[in-house]
Formats: structure tokens, C-alpha cells, sequence
């Protein structure tokens, strides 16, 4: 594949669900890309949108999703009008996911090499003979010790970081280009996400894949990630290279999420709660869905057509009053 042409690359995507009470607008113009070798992190609150765009990058979104516009190409495939046999070849050898909660996602009542031999088996070349030494070799590439005797172990009877390394090694058992990672270190403790998150980008490294990290944690995303894409209530508010978003935020949402994220050089006291809340996503909404907790807002900004504008090379932004 052409090192110029992106793994993955959203475009305008716009996404809704239709529930009892209405209809739910859970992303609207979203678009990003991630090129091979590179990691992007996707971030903001607790339903923003970060998730519902990966499973459908994946073209897993739940039943009652509805795209109702864009595209999504993952490694020359149109995603959205592939038939099914298609990306289900596409899942698991050309892109991958890590879940959040490990113990959740893995099968309680199959040994974790059973598990990453139906990966194998499916996506990879293994076969009934080779097929346990093959899994033996995922757990090793991910730096499981006596990966014997753990091949044969239940989930039940391995710690939280383990069972995530098991998630990593199915994950990326047939090397796929893309592999998303949602939210990977949930409930770990803080050694335990420092070693899961050096080991994933190790390993992207080694084989020049391309990643998306999905996080709240923006400390996180700036410590792992090359460039940031920040979400808000279902838009991409702001994307730039991680150390231009730092330097210069330039969406006051962006702003105020570095303010309420706690950092080594700083104490508690430094921390600044984002006043309000998301919008109920299934109303009427303004252009801007931040307005309502913008202390930045002015009638201009109800003006419907509101589009990212370019403020410095690579660095997006979608503001009519940027910082």
C-alpha cells in the first residue's frame, strides 16, 4: 500500500439511532484519517462519539444505527457498500480492535489459546496441526510469561493486564494494518495501563501499523499519540499534530479539557471542572453543539454552514470564534 494514502480515512460521516423516544443524531460531518505507522488519538467525554465512529469504521454499528451520509475507506475498501462476506474477511486480517473491559470481551468458558487459534484459524494461515504453536507465538509477542502453561489457562485465572495482553495478542495475531484501540486500559491500575500502552506502541512500531487510540484520558493521548482528534457531542471539533495541540488549543472545548486534565507538573487545586453538560443529541441542536457551555458564544455562532477551518498547517479546527 501506497505509504501516502491513509489505512483509514472518514469523510463527512454522519450517523443516528433511532430509539423510543427519538431519533438520536450521534455524529454528524465527522472526518479523520490515520496514515500507516501513525498513531491518532481520539478524544473527549463520555459520549462523544469516539466509539460509535470506530464500530462503524469497522461497519459493526449496532442494529438501530443509520448512516445517513458519508464514506469510509479502510485500505481501498469502501466500507459502507461492501457486501458482508467482504468485512467479515476485513475484520480481524486488515483492521483489528481492542475493547474496553477484557473480561467482558473474552469467553469465559474457552482456554485463551482456543481463543486466539479461532482468530488464527479464521483470518490467518494456521491450521488444525500448527495452530497451537502459532498461539503460543501471539502470546509471546506480546511478552506473556510461560506462554505454554498460559495458552492453556482461562480467563478467570489471569490478572486484569494479562487478560488485556491476550486481547492485544488476538488482536494482533494476523497483523492486521489498522488496529483501534477503545478505551484499552480501563479499569487497570496505573503501572499496569503505562505497560499495556508501551507494549501497543511498540508493537505498532515494529510492524509500521496504524493506530487509533480511543480515550477520555487526554494525558494519555498526548504521551502515546502523533496527532489528537478531540470530540464533542458527536462533532470533530479540533484536530492537530500533539504537540501543536498543546501548544496552541485553539477550540475553547480543547481548552477547557486540558484545564480539567491533572498533569505531573501541577496539584489538585489546578484542576478546572467544563461547566454543563453534552446536549440531549435527540433535539433541535445549534451548528455548535459546545454553544450552550461556551463562555466564548455569540448570536454569530447559531449561523448554520459551520465547517473546520485550516488556522495553521494540519491544524483544524471548527470554531466561528477560535482562541
Amino acid at each position: 500500500m501506497n505509504e501516502r494514502v491513509p489505512v483509514l480515512a472518514v469523510d463527512n460521516l454522519n450517523v443516528e439511532f433511532r430509539t423510543r423516544s427519538g431519533v438520536v443524531k450521534a455524529l454528524e460531518n465527522v472526518s479523520f484519517h490515520v496514515n500507516r505507522g501513525e498513531m491518532i488519538g481520539i478524544v473527549g467525554e463520555s459520549g462523544s462519539g469516539k466509539s460509535v465512529s470506530a464500530l462503524t469504521a469497522m461497519g459493526i454499528l449496532d442494529e438501530a444505527g443509520r448512516v445517513t451520509q458519508g464514506s469510509i475507506n479502510l485500505g481501498g475498501l469502501d466500507v459502507l457498500n461492501a457486501p458482508e462476506r467482504d468485512l467479515q474477511e476485513m475484520r480481524g486480517r486488515e483492521v483489528s480492535m481492542i475493547f474496553q473491559s477484557p473480561r467482558t470481551a473474552l469467553n469465559p468458558i474457552r482456554t485463551v489459546g482456543k481463543q486466539i487459534g479461532d482468530v488464527l484459524r479464521r483470518h490467518g494461515s494456521a491450521n488444525r496441526q500448527n495452530v497451537r504453536a502459532e498461539a503460543i507465538k501471539a502470546l509471546m509477542s506480546v511478552r506473556i510469561p510461560d506462554p505454554e502453561r498460559r495458552h492453556d489457562a482461562y480467563p478467570f485465572e489471569l490478572s486484569g493486564g494479562m487478560c488485556q495482553r491476550i486481547m492485544i495478542a488476538m488482536a494482533l495475531s494476523c497483523r492486521p494494518e489498522l488496529l483501534i484501540a477503545d478505551e484499552p486500559t480501563t479499569g487497570l491500575d496505573v503501572t499496569t495501563q503505562a505497560a499495556i500502552m508501551d507494549l501497543i506502541k511498540e508493537l505498532a512500531k515494529e510492524r509500521n501499523m496504524a493506530t487509533v487510540l480511543i480515550t477520555h484520558d487526554l494525558g494519555m493521548a498526548a504521551d502515546y499519540c502523533d496527532r489528537i482528534v478531540v470530540m464533542h457531542a458527536g462533532h470533530v471539533i479540533e484536530q492537530a499534530a500533539t504537540a501543536e495541540l498543546f501548544a496552541s488549543p485553539r477550540h475553547p472545548y480543547t481548552a477547557k479539557l486540558m484545564k480539567a486534565t491533572p498533569h505531573g507538573e501541577g496539584s489538585l487545586d489546578d484542576i478546572e471542572s467544563i461547566a454543563g453538560g453534552l446536549p440531549d443529541l435527540r433535539a433541535e441542536l445549534p451548528p455548535c453543539r459546545f454553544s450552550a457551555r461556551c463562555e466564548r458564544y455569540e448570536a454569530a455562532c447559531d449561523m448554520p454552514a459551520l465547517i473546520a477551518d485550516e488556522v495553521s498547517p494540519g491544524h483544524l479546527v471548527t470554531c466561528r470564534r477560535p482562541l
